[in-house]
C-alpha cells in the first residue's frame, strides 16, 4: 500500500540502493511489511526550486491509514535519507503526504 516517490534534478549513481534504503525506511516508519511498499525514483528531472536548478527533491508519501500526526517525524527521516544519499539540503526538499480513502487505492484487480 505505501508508495514513496522521490523526484530529483540530480543524477543518482546507484538508484537501486537508494530505492532499497527508501523501501526499508518507509516500511519501518509506517510499521507495515516491506512486501507492501513500492518506491519510485526519478533522477535527472527538470526541477526548479526557489528560482534555481540547484539540487532539489520532490517527495510523495502515500499510504492507507497514514498517521497524520507523525508527518513531522517522517519528514525528518526522509530528508535525512535524501541528504545523506544525494547531498540535497533539507531546505530544498518538498514532501507531500497523502492518506487516500481505501476505495481510491487499487491493487490486484480490486481496491482496498
Amino acid at each position: 500500500m505505501p508508495l514513496l516517490e522521490i523526484t530529483t534534478n540530480t543524477a543518482i549513481d546507484n538508484s537501486q540502493r537508494l530505492a532499497e534504503q527508501a523501501s526499508k525506511l518507509t516500511a519501518d516508519m509506517l510499521s507495515k511489511p516491506e512486501s507492501y511498499v513500492m518506491v519510485k525514483i526519478q533522477p535527472e528531472q527538470t526541477l526548479i526550486f526557489a528560482g534555481t536548478n540547484e539540487p532539489a527533491a520532490h517527495v510523495k508519501l502515500k499510504s492507507l491509514g497514514l498517521p497524520e500526526n507523525n508527518t513531522a517525524v517522517f519528514s525528518s527521516k526522509i530528508c535525512s535519507l535524501i541528504n545523506s544519499e544525494l547531498l540535497i539540503n533539507s531546505e530544498r526538499i518538498y514532501i507531500e503526504f497523502a492518506n487516500p480513502e481505501r476505495h481510491m487505492w487499487g491493487w490486484h484487480e480490486k481496491t482496498f
